[in-house]
């Protein structure tokens, strides 16, 4: 997988190690089921000796026909034959239990390496394929893939079975063996024929469920607002399409399935016709024993549920690789971070330098028509309050975007503390910086695990007090049912601007040399909106406080103002300079506090 190029020459001292493409990691059959040696070799010896003992059981039949003819004791016969029938009944059971924990031990796997992966892919990749997408993959397509390891152990077992019993029924008769394999050869033809077909619409529906999934998750994420403008039959009509689409899927697959075991059937059917009323004119001719038929009816009979196996068990295996495919696919997309990432050193922060720097930055988001930024260029100072303005649109939430590597730039180059944003690695970069969006996100996690995200080791519980004093927290966290150590999300959440304030005491928590804050007042009243420049205030003594809002009355006191319109900077100085010598500056402050000295 190779590395992206990065946007800027990185200086001498902090250059890229040159490292090798690391393949992307794939899920392979073969040695998935090389994990565990032992069990697997066990699951198919217990499998082998089931095998053999069902395979014995018709010659134990001929055996007690040919003692109840020659008037000879029965029990000797019986004995062995219910012996022969436990034995492979509990082996079957045991060999099938330890498929099932190679199987689950697959699936769990997978899942926690496809979950891994997808929370190491880019933002614009994980936006582009959806939640209810990536979600199916670790769901049903692990689920689907993890019954191939049953499948890969039957398949075998089965076709072993089927050609042991047709070498001992060519021993007993060739001419009936001719028949059952010339009916058993058709049968083959047409469930080959169908599971090829499979598939695809395998394939087919784990997309239409990963859609149904992604709109379904996103109408939920909506629901207040679906509910406010009694939007429910919209939602009702689109996900009824999306439903529709995955209707139609599966009544192909539906249909597919529906023919396997019916032409199963006509093919037993088929074949046992066949050897009856050729068994029967070899009975009339003299050509075979009455014993012997019966033993090999009862082969024929034997070899039904195996063949019921390898026609089954090729449609399985079918959606296994279809899902595999999908896993594999996801897999295949590159991490955000740089395949050398863990190879870079990190470098040293330049003391002198300032926090960020834009140098010409251009930036088109997937599908606009017109660059999100366009040959942007600023400075954001060490230390002190950097304000980023302008009216919707302007590319404010896309330059903090840029400055945490969530984005690459297009053109141009964007420098943390010195060094390019492509010289640091990733997680030492972002351990840098503290960044608040604008949804104020938290974990499904305790609260005491929110206040600490980023940290590098665990804060005692006075900072943490601390902390939530600072934002007006304390009696909130309070009054959870189990304090810090409350799981939010789901039954126990905070309100909007109670997680506003939770992101803003884990910034303070914090030692990042730069603190992104996306739309911070947009929930806060009067009385918090004062606590958040108390805390911005402290932030901005110690470290480079960016603050991307539209309400200019918590910038008005920036140190530094930088002025947006269409992805372009306009201007760049304090409040009052911008307000002397920038037009669209002078136009926003008046549009939101009225004219200036009111």
């Amino acid at each position: 997988m190779p590395a992206l190029p990065a946007t800027a020459a990185a200086p001498a001292d902090t250059a890229a190690v040159t490292a090798e493409p690391v393949p992307p990691p794939q899920v392979r059959l073969r040695r998935e089921l090389a994990v565990q040696p032992v069990r697997l070799a066990a699951a198919l010896f217990l499998a082998v000796a089931a095998t053999a003992a069902a395979l014995a059981l018709p010659l134990l039949v001929r055996r007690i026909v040919g003692d109840f003819s020659a008037h000879r004791s029965l029990t000797p016969g019986l004995l062995l034959m219910a012996a022969a029938a436990l034995a492979g009944a509990g082996a079957q059971a045991l060999s099938g239990f330890q498929l099932a924990r190679i199987g689950e031990g697959m699936t769990y796997r997978l899942r926690t390496a496809v979950m891994a992966h997808a929370l190491r892919l880019p933002l614009p990749v994980v936006r582009a394929r959806g939640t209810g997408e990536l979600a199916a993959r670790v769901t049903s397509d692990a689920q689907l893939l993890g019954q191939v390891v049953e499948v890969a152990m039957q398949l075998p077992l089965a076709a072993l079975s089927v050609l042991a019993t047709l070498g001992v029924m060519l021993w007993i008769d060739w001419v009936l063996t001719a028949v059952t394999v010339g009916a058993l050869a058709l049968l083959i033809v047409l469930v080959l024929l169908i599971t090829r077909r499979m598939r695809a619409n395998v394939t087919g529906q784990q997309e239409a469920v990963g859609q149904v999934a992604q709109r379904f998750t996103a109408n939920l994420d909506a629901l207040t607002t679906i509910k406010a403008y009694r939007a429910e039959p919209l939602a009702d009509r689109v996900l009824a399409g999306d439903a529709e689409k995955l209707h139609a899927v599966s009544l192909t697959g539906a249909r597919l399935g529906a023919l396997v075991p019916a032409v199963l059937t006509l093919g037993n059917q088929f074949a046992m016709i066949a050897v009856i009323l050729t068994g029967g004119a070899r009975l009339a001719a003299g050509g075979l024993q009455v014993a012997a038929f019966a033993a090999f009816l009862l082969y024929l009979l034997q070899t039904v549920p195996s063949v019921n196996t390898l026609a089954t068990g090729f449609g399985r295996l079918q959606a296994g690789l279809a899902a595999r495919d999908r896993c594999n696919e996801l897999l295949a997309l590159p991490p955000e971070a740089d395949p050398d990432d863990a190879a870079r050193p990190v470098p040293a922060p330049s003391p002198d330098a300032p926090a960020v720097v834009f140098r010409t930055v251009s930036f088109t988001h997937a599908g606009a028509q017109r660059a999100a930024l366009n040959a942007a260029s600023f400075s954001v100072p060490r230390t002190g309050l950097t304000a980023v303005v302008g009216p919707s649109g302007a590319g404010k939430s896309t330059a903090l975007a840029l400055v945490g590597r969530f984005l690459r730039p297009g053109e141009g180059s964007v420098t943390v503390l010195g060094h390019d944003v492509g010289a640091w690695p990733l997680g030492a970069l972002r351990g840098r910086m503290a960044y608040v969006d604008q949804a104020f996100t938290l974990l499904e996690a305790s609260a005491r695990d929110n206040l600490q995200l980023g940290r590098a080791g665990a804060a005692p519980d006075h900072e943490l007090a601390r902390a939530l004093a600072t934002v007006g927290l304390t009696e909130d966290v309070e009054r959870l049912p189990h304090g810090l150590d409350t799981v939010l999300g789901r039954e126990f959440d905070l309100s909007g601007g109670q997680r506003q304030r939770m992101a803003l005491a884990r910034a303070l928590l914090t030692e990042a040399d730069i603190v992104l804050l996306d739309e911070p007042t947009s929930q806060l009243d009067g009385l918090n909106e004062l606590r958040f420049r108390e805390v911005v205030d402290r932030l901005a003594r110690r470290s480079a406080v960016v603050v991307v809002a539209h309400r200019l009355s918590t910038v008005r006191h920036a140190d530094h103002v930088i002025m947006m319109s269409r992805g372009a900077v306009v201007d760049a100085a304090d409040h009052a300079t911008l307000l002397a010598r920038c037009a669209p500056y002078r136009e926003l402050v008046t549009s939101q506090l009225g004219p200036p000295g009111s």
